[in-house]
């Protein structure tokens, strides 16, 4: 049977830090012995410019970084994948290029089937059942919300917690978050900064700075500290 193997990053850069330098000893640790990575750069406009990013961070750990767009074949290219990463962006475009360019299924079918996959902000969106928990604005229609479904939970990568000290009268991060469970079930795991989730077979274990907020329909939230397998946390009331 084969074991899944997921890196669900909340963000690329953190503060203090270069991109990706915070989770490096995950990326590594999850890539393993696999030498090649083929990048998906559609949550930006410039994907030329944010595959070229990419590759020299990739370069200075040790890996070969080739991007999806620049394949003769985008579907050909993940069906030969060892290992795939979706950077962040718009989580919008994001998933509205992986429906044009038919790449849903493939990248499901391969992860099951042992493609490694890494993603940040936006591609940890992806992951997850449906996009119903991004921050972003919906700057493009994709069509459908429905996501990878790679995990039965949802993200909310970034997650804010309230200041105390804003004057800022709109909803906060858990708000949303909770109105979110009042039209939907799937629980929500708010990723603060500096936190990641690393998913082997059945074990999604939080990883990073700082702990996690999980969001259950009918429940409390919950903080939950790295090294927490997010799975003993899901449980919702229907």
């Amino acid at each position: 049977m084969t074991t899944k193997r997921l890196l669900l990053i909340s963000n690329s850069t953190l503060h203090g830090s270069g991109y990706l330098d915070h989770a490096e000893s995950e990326i590594r640790d999850v890539l393993s012995s696999t030498r090649q990575v083929l990048f998906l750069p559609y949550a930006l406009h410039d994907r030329d410019a944010y595959a070229a990013q990419a590759k020299k961070r990739l370069a200075q750990m040790g890996y070969d970084l080739v991007s999806v767009h620049v394949a003769a074949d985008a579907v050909d290219a993940v069906e030969n994948a060892d290992a795939i990463f979706i950077g962040g962006g718009n989580t919008f475009r994001l998933l509205n290029s992986l429906y044009q360019f038919e790449l849903i299924e493939p990248i499901r079918r391969r992860v099951h089937a042992g493609m490694i996959y890494i993603g940040s902000s936006a591609g940890s969106n992806v992951a997850t059942p449906s996009i119903k928990t991004t921050n972003d604005m919906p700057i493009i229609e994709p069509p459908s919300f429905e996501a990878l479904a790679l995990v039965n939970f949802q993200i909310n990568p970034h997650y804010l917690d309230p200041d105390s000290n804003s004057k800022h009268m709109g909803e906060t991060r858990e708000e949303r978050l909770r109105q979110y469970l009042e039209e939907n079930e799937t629980p929500v795991v708010g990723l603060r900064e500096g936190t990641m989730i690393r998913v082997d077979g059945e074990k999604a274990v939080l990883k990073g700075t700082t702990s996690a907020r999980v969001f259950r329909r009918g429940l409390d939230p919950v903080e939950i500290v790295p090294g927490t397998d997010v799975n003993e946390f899901l449980v919702a009331l229907g």
